[in-house]
Order: structure tokens, then sequence, then C-alpha cells
């Protein structure tokens, strides 16, 4: 299983940045796609990855630093299928609507194909007000690799989900965003030894995750500790 990151806050090798994440799973199914078209688009071609060949896109949820890419692609690529929370809003749906997307609003576990399936809406808050997200889960030979945008639900409650949706497998890797970086020591401290008390076997925080609890990450973790940047490929 390829997993290319095409967004991030930071970037290696001459690729762009920008605020939000990206990134592109088995070389079809995108997950989320930044803030703005332009640093998605120069990232992806110079991974040499077509639009074209993006079947389906997934959206963790409905921020601007996520979305900001959705509608440039959608535009060139009609009857794009669209994976949302139903929690997302008319706005949202009317837009994918108009512009030629195939909106699949699953509210549980889904799958979309045999390997790579979302957990469904999974209730969440920013700043007071409903913020429902949803993971990506990729089978390798190892286990699941989950993807999270932002985790507004907390980033053990989106393992958790993950392994109900999944139950008996291993979860190889947790990679994204854990919006971590308001939280106080305790907070992070509690989530990174949760994750290790799940059986999670790699880590690769980034995003909003925050520089001091990414710090901490890595120091518990050690050599499980996956760097991520724009331009990163990896296999797994």
């Amino acid at each position: 299983m390829k997993i290319e990151i095409l967004y991030d806050n930071t970037s290696c090798g001459g690729f762009k940045s920008g605020w939000g994440f990206s990134c592109l799973v088995d070389g079809r199914v995108l997950f989320d796609t930044g803030e703005a078209p332009e640093p998605l688009f120069y990232n992806m071609k110079r991974l040499k990855i077509s639009p074209d060949q993006i079947e389906s896109a997934v959206i963790s949820h409905n921020h601007w630093d996520h979305t900001g890419g959705l509608w440039a692609l959608l535009e060139r690529r009609k009857g794009l299928k669209v994976y949302a929370c139903p929690g997302f809003g008319g706005e949202f749906r009317g837009k994918v609507s108009a512009l030629g997307g195939v909106l699949i609003e699953p509210d549980s576990c889904g799958r979309i194909d045999s390997r790579i399936s979302v957990t469904g809406e999974i209730p969440g808050s920013y700043k007071g007000d409903p913020m429902p997200e949803q993971a990506l889960l990729a089978k390798t030979g190892n286990g699941i690799v989950v993807i999270t945008g932002c985790s507004h639900p907390g980033i053990v409650t989106m393992i958790e989900k993950a392994k109900a949706c999944l139950p008996g497998t291993p979860i190889t890797l947790a990679l994204g965003g854990f919006h971590l970086k308001d939280e106080n020591p305790e907070t992070v401290d509690a989530a990174v030894s949760s994750l290790g008390g799940m059986g999670v076997s790699k880590v690769g925080p980034t995003h909003c995750t925050g520089e001091e609890a990414k710090a901490l990450f890595q120091n518990r973790f050690g050599d499980r500790y996956v760097s991520v940047c724009a331009g990163v490929q990896m296999e797994l």
C-alpha cells in the first residue's frame, strides 16, 4: 500500500507547504485536499500524479483547510465520488452536486473497496460548534493504517472507532492531524500513552498535532515515529 503526502504544514525536497493536510492512498483514493488548490496540484505534478487517476476523494471534515482543493479537483474530475459525513450540511452537498461530484455519506463504517474503508461520521466539536469527522482505513499486509484529518472527536476516539470497524486487525500506523496543539500537557500525555496502550505500532502525527505533542510522540515511540511532510512517499 503506497501513501503519498500531498499537502502539509511542512514540506521537504522543494515541495510546497500550506495549512492543512492531504494524501493519496494506493494511487487512487485522495484523502482531504488542504487549504488551497495551487500547492496541492503543484505537489501532485511533482509526484507525477494526474487528477484523472483519482477515483474517489474522502473528506475527513468540513473545514476550509481540508476542503480547499476539492472544488478545483471536481472541476477537473466530473463524476468523482466524494465520501463525506452526513453532518457536513446542505451547503457542502450543494457545492459537490453543482460541480458534478457523486456524494456518498456513510453514517457508519463504510467500505470503498476490499482494501480501503472509512469509519463513517464520528461526533466532534471545534470552538463550541459541531464538527463531525471520519477517518480513512487502509489495509496493508501488516495491519490497518488509520488516516485522520484533524481528529476533532479526539485521536483516541478515532482509533477506537477504527478498531470497532475492523475488529481484530492490528493498527500498524496512525497518520495525520491529531489536534493536540492547543491542549494542556496532561491531555497530550494521556493521548500519547493511550495510543501506545491501544497497540498502535507506529505514529505519524502532523498538521494540527502541535510541535510539543509531536516531540512527545517521537520521544515515546522512538524508531516507531514516522516523520511526515509534503512530498513524503511510504510503502506499507
